[in-house]
């Protein structure tokens, strides 16, 4: 499902519309950019707080980092994959610098703060296998970063083959449910949010 891709009707449309209106097109790309900055800060500082929040709530690190990276993909429904791309490098960067506890931040890191953008680039491909397949690859590739650099902050599982198998299996099968999840909540947002943010007139 291209749910990521909403703004590339737009990217077809505003240009006829600037095309039609020569006197006033100069202002309407503006206020493009001026909404597309003030989004993408918006929705950095609230991932920032996301992680903040995950920092000092052990409990819940997974979940409310996973939260955080909405921001992302509201930010990439919204105005693209280029200002989804900031408000990844923001978060990550405000992230190491402002939140107390390293595990939220290296998870939003090495995979939910980019996975956003990930997932807009591989659902482009019309073949649901090979999206299934790309979407595990760079799962399991994020999944052994982290295991084998930061397992200590994140991770309490041994280092024996039994221990591991049950961490990859268990995780992509995990993964799997997290991503259809992620897609369901992209929709709603798309139907019941984003008409309200004026994007349906300002894209482009």
């Amino acid at each position: 499902m291209r749910l990521l891709r909403r703004h590339d009707v737009y990217e077809h449309v505003l240009p006829l519309r600037v095309g039609y209106l020569r006197n006033v097109g100069v202002v309407v790309r503006m206020n493009k950019k001026t909404r597309r900055l003030t989004l993408s800060a918006i929705f950095a500082a609230l991932t920032v707080i996301s992680l903040y929040i995950a920092s000092v709530w052990p409990t819940g690190l997974f979940g409310l980092v996973a939260f955080a990276s909405l921001f992302g993909a509201a930010t990439v429904v919204e105005a693209g994959i280029i200002p989804g791309l900031y408000v990844y490098i923001a978060g990550s960067v405000l992230g190491v610098l402002l939140v107390p506890n390293r595990a939220a931040p290296l998870l939003y890191i090495f995979f939910f703060g980019y996975y956003p953008i990930v997932k807009s680039l591989i659902e482009r491909i019309n073949a649901v296998i090979l999206q299934w397949a790309l979407k595990l690859l760079v799962f399991n590739a994020s999944l052994t970063v982290i295991w084998f650099f930061f397992k200590g902050l994140i991770f309490s599982f041994g280092e024996n083959p039994p221990d591991l198998i049950i961490l990859y299996l268990g995780g992509s099968a995990v993964f799997a449910l997290f991503d259809y999840g992620y897609t369901k909540v992209i929709w709603l947002y798309i139907n019941r949010v984003a008409k309200f943010t004026g994007s349906r007139s300002n894209k482009g």
